[in-house]
């Protein structure tokens, strides 16, 4: 299952340098009163390394929950 893991996360990678590559515009981004001009290709990797970061901390969150979730549980 290890493999399969890696792949899909070798798969997602190449898409995003292949977008990256190929998106070489510059776009203006604007987030609360602030604008920065930067080209796609940087954006989409900074996108993806900070969805990366939030869901592994997600997924870490989850199984710490549930992995207390088991040692509290009374035993019948």
């Amino acid at each position: 299952m290890r493999w399969v893991y890696l792949t899909v996360i070798i798969l997602f990678v190449v898409a995003i340098v292949l977008f990256s590559i190929q998106n070489v515009q510059s776009v203006t981004l604007s987030f609360l009163g602030f604008s920065i001009r930067t080209p796609l290709a940087i954006l989409t990797v900074v996108v993806y390394v900070l969805g990366a970061i939030t869901g592994g901390s997600l997924f870490a969150a989850l199984r710490k929950s549930i992995r207390a979730t088991r040692t509290s549980r009374p035993t019948a």
